[in-house]
């Protein structure tokens, strides 16, 4: 079934590749600007510490599913790894951030970032969260398409549904 075929395939993105995989809503702006912002940045040789897959994608559902998510659950970014941890919300963002400052302008930040893992409570950290995640479409719009790729130049970034 259905189920099944999803297991199978969060079990296959991690065969031949064991980077993190963070799963974005491939209709939300804000979040494909992020994207973007981590394909620009994230370049440690040769591929990136990351590689992305959209959470409406095959293989986001079945990441979703793997980590005790719904497969249609859109309401967090997350960070997927292979020895199959599932990160969501803050910790997700804060876990992402630190595989990338050193690599970015905001690299004055880190400090402050990783004091907030561990000082500010996850409650409140995802409460600040969802307050900008559940009104993302209304901040920064929505996309008549789902991004599931990011082009040829970054083919290899983003994992495929088969």
């Amino acid at each position: 079934g259905g189920g099944q075929d999803l297991q199978k395939l969060a079990n296959k993105v991690f065969e031949s590749d064991s980077r993190p995989i963070i799963l974005y809503d491939g209709v939300c702006n804000m979040c494909n600007g992020g994207v973007n912002f981590m394909l620009d940045w994230d370049k440690k040789v040769p591929h990136g510490n990351f590689r992305f897959a959209a959470l409406q994608s095959d293989t986001g559902r079945a990441l979703l599913m793997r980590g005790g998510r719904e497969p249609d659950d859109i309401s967090s970014i997350v960070l997927a790894t292979k020895d199959g941890r599932t990160f969501l919300k803050s910790d997700a963002i804060l876990r992402i951030s630190s595989g990338m400052w050193r690599r970015t302008p905001l690299l004055p930040l880190a400090p402050a970032s990783t004091a907030a893992r561990f000082l500010v409570p996850g409650f409140i950290r995802d409460t600040v969260y969802d307050g900008i995640a559940n009104n993302r479409y209304n901040l920064f719009g929505k996309s008549d398409q789902c991004r599931l790729d990011g082009g040829e130049e970054f083919a290899e970034r983003f994992v495929s549904d088969n």
